[in-house]
């Protein structure tokens, strides 16, 4: 049981944002992002990364999401 915990933990931090998240939700006009580390939910089977964030967006509003991204494509930002 042990091992398969520390297996668990191991995958996930080698699923985090590599910083193409944060590079496209600058590119998407986000400011004063803060990453807040890998999300266990909000993205798809064939995503490579997904890490929740928070960020001001274009009208000045606080928001908060998650970036997802894959292997072969780009990545999404959904809130």
């Amino acid at each position: 049981m042990t091992t398969r915990l520390l297996l668990v933990g191991l995958l996930a931090l080698g699923c985090e944002d590599d910083g193409r998240g944060f590079r496209a939700l600058e590119a998407s006009g986000f400011t004063d992002i803060q990453m807040k580390g890998y999300a266990w939910v909000g993205c798809g089977q064939d995503d490579a990364y997904s890490t929740h964030f928070a960020a001001t967006n274009s009208a000045g509003k606080r928001v908060s999401g998650v970036v997802c991204c894959g292997s072969l494509k780009g990545c999404t930002v959904r809130f």
